[in-house]
Formats: C-alpha cells, sequence, structure tokens
C-alpha cells in the first residue's frame, strides 16, 4: 500500500464532468488502482475487527474474571450498532461525501478500538466495542458507495468484487489470527492493531479525490429519494432474506463441528474456509462479469449456497462442513455480489443512503435468522436446520434472479 506521503491520488482529466450522483462518462472510470487499495483497505480492517471477538470471547472472560455471557455483550453490541449506523453514516455520507465520512469514523474507530486494548473491565470494553462497531460500520457502505460513484455500472462488479475479496479476507484472518494472537500474546495485542490500521487510514486517505455527488438538500432529503423507489424495496427485501440465509445460518458451522467433537481451533479453521471460498470465487466473477448475465451469476452463487447447505445437513463431519464452508464462500461472491452491484445503482443522488439501507436490510436478516436459530443450536439440531437454510436458498436465488432479469436502469 502507498505510503502516506505519496502524491494524492486524482482522477484522469475528462471532456465534461459527469452528472451528479452518476457513473457515467470519461470521468467515471477514475478509481486507480492506489484508490481501490485504500478501499480495500478500509473495507478489511472494518470485517476484521468486526470478526476479531469471536474466537477470543472465552479467554476475555477467564482474564476478565466475568461470564461469558457478560463478554457477549461487547460482541451484541458491537453488531447492534454497527446494524443500526448503517443509515446515519449513509445520510451523511450522501451530505459530506464519501471519503470525509470514511475519514471521520476510521478516526472514531481508531480510538473506539484502542479503548478496547486498554480496557480495565468489562463495562469499558462493552461500550468501547459498541463505539467500534459504530464507527467501523461507515467503511465497507462507503468504499461500494465510492465505486458505485466512480465506475459505470456495465463494469462496476470488477472493482467490487475485488472489494468483496478484502472483506471475506479480513473475515478469515481474523477467525484464524485472532485466536491464536489472543493465545500467545494478547487479546488486547488483537483490538490494537485494527485500531492502528484506521488511524493510518485517516492519513492515508486524504489522497483520495471526493467523487462528484448531487448537491446536498433537507437532511432526509436522501432517505426520501431511496424511500420513493419501489425497486429499493425489493432489492433491500432480498437483502433481508440473503442476510437469514447465508450470515444468520453462517454462524453455527463452528458449534456444529465442536459438537462432532472437534475442537475450538478446527472449528475455527474450518470457519474461516469460508473466506478461503469467497475469495477464490471473487476471482472468477471479475472474469465472468461482461460475459455471463447477472442473473447467471445470481443463480450461480445460489446452487453453490443449496449445495453447501445440502452437504452440512446430510453430513455434519469436517470434510462435509468444509465443503460447504467453501461452497457457501463462492456462493457470497457470486450472488451476493452481484445483488451489492445492483444496489449501487437504484438510487444515484442518495448512492451511500441506499447502499446503507441495503445493509441494514442485510444485517437485519442476519440478526433475525441467527436468534431462531439459537434454539435448535441449542438442542444440537443441526442437521434440520442446515436443511431448513438449503430450502431458503430457493425462493431467495429466485426472487433476486427474477427481479434482476426484470429491472431496467
Amino acid at each position: 500500500m502507498d505510503t502516506a506521503e505519496s502524491p494524492r491520488i486524482t482522477p484522469p482529466p475528462a471532456s465534461a464532468a459527469p452528472p451528479p450522483g452518476t457513473a457515467t462518462g470519461p470521468a467515471a472510470q477514475a478509481l486507480s488502482p492506489a484508490a481501490l487499495r485504500l478501499l480495500r483497505a478500509a473495507g478489511f480492517v472494518s470485517n476484521f475487527d468486526r470478526f476479531c471477538i469471536t474466537p477470543m470471547l472465552l479467554l476475555i472472560g477467564s482474564q476478565l474474571g466475568v461470564p461469558l455471557g457478560t463478554v457477549m455483550l461487547a460482541a451484541s453490541g458491537y453488531f447492534l450498532a454497527y446494524g443500526l449506523m448503517q443509515p446515519v453514516w449513509g445520510l451523511a455520507s450522501d451530505r459530506l461525501g464519501r471519503v470525509r465520512v470514511m475519514r471521520i469514523s476510521l478516526g472514531g474507530a481508531a480510538v473506539a478500538a484502542l479503548c478496547s486494548a486498554l480496557a480495565p473491565g468489562a463495562t469499558v470494553l462493552i461500550v468501547a466495542r459498541a463505539a467500534a462497531g459504530g464507527c467501523f460500520a461507515a467503511s465497507v457502505a462507503a468504499s461500494l458507495t465510492y465505486v458505485g460513484d466512480t465506475v459505470p455500472a456495465a463494469v462496476r462488479q470488477r472493482p467490487l468484487s475485488a472489494l468483496m475479496t478484502a472483506f471475506a479476507l479480513g473475515t478469515a484472518v481474523a477467525t484464524v489470527v485472532a485466536g491464536a494472537l489472543a493465545h500467545y500474546v494478547s487479546w488486547r495485542l488483537v483490538f490494537a492493531l485494527p485500531g492502528l490500521i484506521a488511524a493510518y487510514l485517516v492519513v492515508a486517505l486524504r489522497r483520495l479525490p471526493e467523487p462528484p455527488r448531487a448537491a446536498p438538500g433537507a437532511l432526509l432529503a436522501p432517505l426520501r429519494v431511496v424511500l420513493r423507489s419501489r425497486w429499493q424495496w425489493y432489492v433491500m427485501a432480498v437483502a433481508m432474506l440473503e442476510g437469514a440465509v447465508l450470515l444468520g445460518f453462517l454462524t453455527y458451522l463452528a458449534p456444529a463441528l465442536e459438537h462432532r467433537g472437534a475442537s475450538a481451533t478446527l472449528a475455527g479453521a474450518v470457519s474461516a474456509l469460508y473466506g478461503v471460498g469467497a475469495m477464490a470465487a471473487a476471482q472468477c466473477v471479475k472474469r465472468l462479469v461482461g460475459r455471463w448475465t447477472p442473473v447467471r451469476l445470481i443463480v450461480a452463487g445460489g446452487v453453490q449456497m443449496a449445495v453447501a447447505y445440502g452437504l452440512a445437513a446430510a453430513g455434519g463431519s469436517v470434510p462435509a462442513l468444509v465443503g460447504c464452508a467453501l461452497l457457501l464462500g463462492g456462493g457470497w461472491s457470486f450472488l451476493h455480489s452481484t445483488i451489492q452491484s445492483w444496489a449501487t445503482a437504484l438510487s444515484p443522488a442518495a448512492r451511500a443512503t441506499g447502499v446503507a439501507m441495503f445493509g441494514l436490510a442485510l444485517y437485519v436478516g442476519s440478526a433475525v435468522a441467527s436468534a431462531l436459530a439459537a434454539g435448535p443450536a441449542e438442542r444440537h439440531a443441526y442437521g434440520g436446520m442446515f436443511l431448513t437454510a438449503a430450502a431458503l436458498t430457493v425462493p431467495l436465488t429466485v426472487a433476486a434472479a427474477v427481479g434482476r432479469a426484470r429491472y431496467r436502469s
């Protein structure tokens, strides 16, 4: 990654500025490799911080002298704040600018992450993690919106797939590395690392040019633009179902393995293969964009997800869940990146708010499914749970494919 002292990243000259809120014309192709690296770094550190606490819960509880339920509040508070702040940061981004919001939010995230590392007790840790979740919530949506502002829709899925690769890498690294660092060094170091990276990005992002956007009007005007779009509501409904099917049930892969006698380390490693599958599939998606229609990409992703959960329901063994994790990662890259690219095109005049509402729907669906699946998980009824997920993949794929086929920008 370029150092903070490197020259400012500037777009190539254009004969005419694109209309506010659109991604057309020469200026729309201004996303340089250096700019994409910065956006990928922002998404990577956000996902790392979001998923790093899961493998450390027991260790943190034992060292702070509190029960697991208390430490879980730090994780729950983080996820709740992360979801609820999506529309807030979206409105701010449409009003203040993409880069400015990323820098402000990453500055707050750096402080919150470092407070997490220095927390003397559970109360401070819970508050600091909730603050970190609220601040890191801006990075992923803002980076996706930036791509939507600067890259034409016809080729937008290629850089979006590159971003998805970075997001998946952050998830995988957090799942594997956080537990090892916490065990052999300190869980405090795990929280400090994303704080330091976020602080660096606050400086480095000064070199990223602000893309053109519509002049800000009333504070809630972008939200009204988004909520008046019937297609926006449709895609949000698809996102909610996707969050439930993919992210909600994905949470229970590791517990299913541990129930079968696998160690926590092995279960975490298998879960991390989801990120490996997503990264590998993202490379395929980048080459297929333009050759395959969005509908075909969605169906390919849906089939991978259905097969993945079918394997988990039928077997439950380590090889079956390894295949499940890899295929779910592939499904994420094929299906989710296509729907995500669609979401960036729905409300060009309020793109950040639209992407944020899409994210909110995704996380709400994930939370609802996780909560509903908690009962079967406590009874170790993992086979039926994963069979339900496989069945839900069918309406998800049909709804996404039919909607995308009928959509006309």
